[in-house]
């Protein structure tokens, strides 16, 4: 058994290139080759109207990467992607998570959808701003629908502020959410390996609203309830991922709220602050899944 550990081409720090060795390191430890190699070699195309993969040997690909016509190429090709192209498509963009999750019992933030503008010279209007008052109420939560690491999300507490923000996203993508106030600061990161929970933590920030870790939030070993665990393994199965990371936030009484999923999550923080081997559980779950076709 062979297998591909693809980059994404661009990104070069060393928390996400740690991501691709330390699963080469496991699956070595496993008995399995890897090669590790940016997706810019161009592993699929298209030529004379038939798709072929410019390499060959591999049993299987681990895409750490977002880009998403390079991964279904390589799914129509024959290769076994982990995750599929479609998983990580419906999670890079988090209104599509949102649309992909509601209606199946998974409880979320009041959600609404941002409107996008096709015309650099048009204006918000007064009443597009009063409809997001009123379905959403102060704070209002704003995020960027591409985006991670807690990059993208801004807070609106007043109306000035959320017409300022809806006025500079107008071209992008984005959502508006509802904030859950005692959770405002802290979440819980999740860790979902072949649909079974495998590790979580708690993020905490005393200066931000936002919890992520590359933002000053400190990270603690949490004990996950059994909700949660079924919560964030129910997720993973809808959208049909073999690895992420899944955060939920906790609202009146603990009510979990799932927030967003993260198809790539970093697994550095987690690993140092539970112990659990991340990475070595992810090549494990890889193994038994081509074993077991």
């Amino acid at each position: 058994m062979k297998g591909l550990i693809i980059n994404n081409a661009y990104n070069t720090s060393a928390t996400y290139l740690n991501q691709a060795q330390r699963l080469k390191e496991e699956f070595a430890a496993l008995g399995v080759e890897t090669d590790i190699r940016r997706n810019d070699f161009f592993p699929a195309v298209i030529e004379a109207g038939k798709l072929a993969l410019t390499v060959s040997g591999y049993d299987f690909c681990v895409y750490l990467d977002k880009d998403k016509y390079v991964s279904k190429m390589l799914e129509k090709a024959g290769l076994r992607v982990f995750n599929r192209s479609k998983a990580i498509e419906i999670c890079d963009d988090k209104m599509e998570t949102h649309i992909a999750l509601c209606d199946r019992g998974i409880p979320m933030p009041k959600t609404v959808s941002g409107l996008l503008c096709y015309t650099p010279n048009a204006t918000v209007q007064k009443e597009t701003v009063d409809r997001v008052e009123n379905l959403i109420g102060y704070p209002v939560i704003i995020k960027e629908s591409y985006g991670s690491l807690g990059k993208g999300v801004y807070k609106a507490d007043t109306r000035e502020e959320l017409e300022k923000k809806m006025e500079e996203l107008k071209m992008i993508p984005h959502l508006f959410q509802e904030f859950i106030a005692e959770s405002a600061g802290m979440d819980i990161r999740v860790i979902v390996i072949g649909g079974k929970t495998t590790a979580c933590m708690m993020r905490k920030s005393e200066t931000d609203f936002r919890s992520n870790a590359e933002l000053g939030g400190q990270a603690y070993n949490y004990r996950l309830s059994e909700e949660i665990s079924k919560l964030c393994e129910k997720t993973s199965r809808i959208l049909g991922l073999d690895y992420c990371g899944i955060d939920v936030l906790l609202g009146k009484g603990g009510k979990p709220f799932l927030c967003e999923v993260n198809s790539n999550a970093f697994w550095g923080k987690i690993e140092k602050v539970t112990g659990v081997n991340i990475a070595r559980s992810y090549a494990l779950h890889v193994i038994e899944s081509i074993n077991s076709k």
